[in-house]
């Protein structure tokens, strides 16, 4: 019985965890004359994986390539 209430108790902690965190978008891309450009933004508050990437991609502009990370 110790051992089902201990996994409870985990499994209820485990919920309470957030899989929230501020992510960074890097998008870089050339400029019509060749010069290259870095930006990069900052979700500013803590989301979900899945919406950082979507927002991320959404920072797209002309021939940006943007990548994800923590």
């Amino acid at each position: 019985m110790k051992k089902i209430t201990l996994l409870a108790v985990v499994l209820i902690a485990a919920s309470f965890a957030s899989c929230k965190k501020v992510y960074t978008c890097t998008c870089t891309g050339t400029y019509s004359d060749g010069t290259s450009y870095t930006d990069v933004y900052s979700t500013g508050t803590k989301v979900k994986k899945a919406t950082a990437e979507s927002w991320c991609s959404n920072n797209n502009y002309g021939n940006e390539t943007c990548t994800l990370s923590k």
